[in-house]
């Protein structure tokens, strides 16, 4: 599932920013490495959207990392913690 997301905002953000950064956004799959750095909230900043649509997409985008990586990650954290603390792991 989150490699067809990574592949359709992918196509998405090529079609919206390739007119305006074609060095930048030259084909589908070298603007993954955007999707995979945006959906997984890293954002290194080495390529990112110029155009005003570019921007509202790559936003959206970045919320939706947010709620694929970043909250399962803090429930399944708290998961762990929970049963860790049930079941009396890791004390002496």
């Amino acid at each position: 599932m989150i490699f067809f997301i990574l592949y359709i905002v992918s196509a998405l953000m090529y079609y919206v920013e390739n007119q305006a950064q074609p060095e930048s956004f030259s084909s589908i799959i070298k603007t993954m490495w955007w999707g995979v750095a945006t959906l997984t909230t890293v954002g290194y900043g080495d390529i990112y959207p110029i155009t005003g649509l570019g921007k509202i997409l790559g936003g959206i985008i970045a919320v939706l990392g947010i709620g694929l990586f970043a909250i399962p990650t803090g429930i399944i954290a708290s998961g762990f913690l929970e049963y860790f603390e049930k079941n009396n792991v890791g004390k002496r």
